[in-house]
């Protein structure tokens, strides 16, 4: 595996995106932050323990939940704060390294505005990861064919000098045709052109996706989990 995420950021990728890049779409209560609901279901801590988890209950409605990068806290710990641990998702970091080519892109790329049709889309591949406002964290890009959007890739996670992407996804009927790769050789040359590195999060189980990465040149930095956190209802 390589090292070159540096661990004191991509161990805990959420906190430091929502107290640097994305601190205006996030809510903070001491050492606990989260995307508002309507932009990303993820959430940080700067310091684990029990002041941490019911500073984050305070963020979460009833019934509300997020995604937290690291293995969930004891179940007696959560049950305090009525807070519980619903699943866990064992994931993948891979960035792409400089001395790699970007993939090949084509020139019907479009930058999207339209959130619905971007969440109908993601809702296909991953349902309620894309919400109505997570157009806003970065640039998103598709291509459609007779009109209809039919694949798209744009980016999630900010970190200074780096950006993740993510949404990458296309309609079942037009996939194996290259589509992945071309909005990801279009974001990649950007973030190039800006001096920044690319990097994703992908499912540990999701062994098609980790294969496309590599064949593009992506390395694996780190194996990371998540847990998927709930307030009582």
């Amino acid at each position: 595996m390589s090292t070159e995420l540096p661990p004191e950021l991509f161990e805990n990728p959420v906190w430091h995106a929502l107290t640097t890049r994305h601190a205006h779409l996030g809510e903070r209560r001491g050492n606990a932050a989260r995307y508002r609901a309507d932009v990303a279901p993820f959430a940080g801590f700067a310091a684990r323990g029990s002041p941490a988890l019911g500073e984050l209950r305070t963020l979460l409605a009833p019934g509300d939940w997020v995604w937290v990068f690291g293995t969930p806290p004891a179940a007696p710990e959560l049950h305090a704060h009525e807070l519980r641990a619903l699943e866990t998702l064992p994931c993948l970091q891979m960035w792409l390294p400089a001395k790699v080519p970007a993939p090949p892109t084509v020139d019907t790329i479009e930058r999207l505005e339209d959130a619905t049709e971007m969440v109908a889309l993601t809702d296909i591949a991953f349902p309620g990861f894309f919400r109505a406002r997570t157009c806003e964290m970065g640039a998103y890009y598709g291509i459609r064919s007779q009109g209809k959007l039919i694949a798209m890739a744009g980016e999630r996670l900010l970190l200074p000098g780096f950006s993740e992407l993510s949404a990458i996804c296309v309609r079942p009927e037009h996939r194996r045709r290259g589509h992945a790769a071309h909005l990801i050789g279009h974001l990649v040359r950007a973030h190039r052109t800006a001096s920044i590195v690319p990097f994703l999060h992908v499912s540990a189980s999701n062994q098609g996706a980790i294969a496309t990465y590599h064949r593009l040149g992506f390395e694996t930095a780190r194996e990371v989990p998540l847990y998927k956190l709930a307030r009582a209802p």
